[in-house]
């Protein structure tokens, strides 16, 4: 079995502590807008009066969550081994 020397091995995982810094990132934001449109909801729909204030702050919300998702970052491709 043929080893990689270091250098190599540190270029391939460039967080050593594992995982994607900008998948960790992406995921806790889509949280964070999952939680604020579920608590936007509840105060707008609670007092049983619909305003239009309340539903464009709903709406843009909405609007600005989707458009985190959109940002989703791609995921790297992992070098394959034969290409020694």
């Amino acid at each position: 079995m043929k080893t990689k020397p270091i250098d190599d091995q540190q270029a391939t995982q460039p967080y050593p502590l594992g995982g994607d810094l900008k998948q960790r990132i992406w995921l806790l934001g889509v949280s964070f807008w999952v939680f604020g449109i579920i608590d936007r909801s509840i105060a707008i729909f609670s007092d049983g009066y619909l305003s239009t204030l309340d539903l464009t702050q709903l709406l843009t919300a909405s609007f600005f969550f989707v458009c985190w998702l959109f940002l989703k970052p791609a995921r790297k491709l992992e070098p394959s081994e034969s290409n020694e």
